[in-house]
């Protein structure tokens, strides 16, 4: 391969590399500090960055000090644009050197920084950095330094704004000083969804109309939280009315309940919970439950229109049990687990004909791989009885299995 090829494909691959780390965020020269600050000589002052957007996990500031009509060479926003990923600043002593100023002045000061206004007023009265985040207290003529969320408490998740103060150690004449600061946003942070805030948002979720149904909403309620985190900020969400709120949670949940095959976890733990409804006899919550989780947004197979017509039978709803399990039926007629309910709505709707006809038909099979057609009838007849079901047909039918 030709120099000309080689390079080419170096120059195409580090391109992908900075696009793929600034995925994560961006450097926000927007909203970067410059200022170009004047100290009399041997004084103190305090300067106030511009506010960092909320979602600032990193900074980096520089601080050149300089003489008279000089100008600084290069801007540290220009800095940073070879730079696509913060991490790379703190990577040996290169990147200091990169960071810092071509040119600087013979000046020195010292200088900390601070998180609110009041330690930096009492900086700049008295002098003291015991309440400074980070203290520079060895003169210097230009410093270059990164800061982090996880390892200085300088920044906040909220963003807001840092305090620099600067002590000058010219005596006689004034001092000129440049800061520069520039935050570095995290995408899904930036949008404030902290973690105080999405366990507030969680709690509102879980009394929605539907989460409270469920007896595990928890999979239900992180997916709505993740759509409303993907559409909202959280100051945004918060603004909403009351009943704007209710409609997002209700289209979000609907979204959750449609999707394929990301809501499979929720659509089981729909089922575990309708069944434990039903074992519970409340079978009312049952069938909304299946109904609403299940039926409604076409995620239904035959053994959720099986269970669902099992529940309207266990309430006495022998209509709507029919068809639910007529509709099992159609989606697959070879489930004797369907065959058999649809056998004890004929036997307890007083059609003891039909029932015999599928139990004389199905009685030498099994409904499961280990579970055999007799046994299973004699289980549920069972369950019937404690449901408080009375049929002289029941002896009938067992009596069907002794032939």
């Amino acid at each position: 391969m030709s120099t000309k090829k080689l390079l080419l494909s170096f120059l195409l691959f580090a391109s992908q590399q900075a696009i793929f780390a600034q995925q994560d965020g961006y450097w926000d020269k927007d909203r970067a500090t410059t200022k170009e600050i004047i100290v009399s000589a041997g004084d103190r002052v305090s300067v106030k960055t511009e506010d960092l957007p909320t979602g600032t996990t990193e900074v980096v500031y520089r601080i050149t000090l300089l003489d008279e009509n000089q100008q600084m060479a290069n801007s540290l926003v220009s800095l940073l644009k070879a730079i696509p990923d913060p991490s790379g600043i703190s990577q040996g002593s290169a990147g200091a050197v990169f960071l810092m100023s071509k040119v600087s002045g013979d000046d020195k000061c010292k200088y900390a920084i601070f998180s609110t206004a009041n330690f930096a007023t009492d900086y700049q009265k008295y002098g003291k950095t015991t309440k400074a985040c980070l203290a520079q207290n060895a003169p210097l003529s230009k410093d270059a330094k990164r800061l982090t969320l996880d390892k200085s408490s300088c920044l906040s998740a909220d963003g807001e704004n840092l305090w620099f103060g600067f002590e000058s150690q010219n005596w006689i004449m004034k001092q000129k000083i440049v800061l520069e600061v520039v935050p570095w946003v995290d995408n899904k942070l930036s949008k404030g969804w902290n973690l105080d805030g999405r366990q507030a948002i969680l709690k509102q979720i879980k009394t929605s109309e539907f989460a409270k149904q469920l007896l595990t909403p928890d999979d239900f309620s992180l997916c709505v939280l993740e759509k409303l985190q993907a559409k909202y900020k959280f100051k945004e969400f918060q603004s909403l009315l009351a009943i704007e709120k209710s409609k997002a949670f209700k289209d979000f949940g609907n979204a959750c309940l449609s999707e394929k095959p990301a809501n499979k976890s929720i659509l089981t733990a729909i089922r575990l919970d309708a069944q434990q409804l039903f074992k519970n006899k409340k079978y009312e919550e049952a069938i909304q439950l299946l109904q609403a989780g299940i039926v409604d947004n076409d995620n239904a197979t035959v053994l959720d229109y099986n269970a669902l017509g099992q529940y309207y039978l266990y309430s006495r709803q022998f209509e709507k049990a029919q068809k639910a399990l007529k509709e099992a039926e159609r989606l697959d007629g070879s489930e004797l687990l369907v065959q058999l309910n649809l056998a004890h709505l004929y036997l307890l709707n007083d059609d003891y004909k039909k029932a015999k006809e599928l139990h004389k038909k199905y009685k030498t099979q099994n409904v499961t791989s280990k579970l055999s057609w007799a046994a299973k009838t004699k289980s549920d007849f069972d369950d019937l009885q404690k449901a408080g079901f009375k049929n002289d047909d029941f002896e009938r039918i067992l009596k069907l299995f002794e032939d």
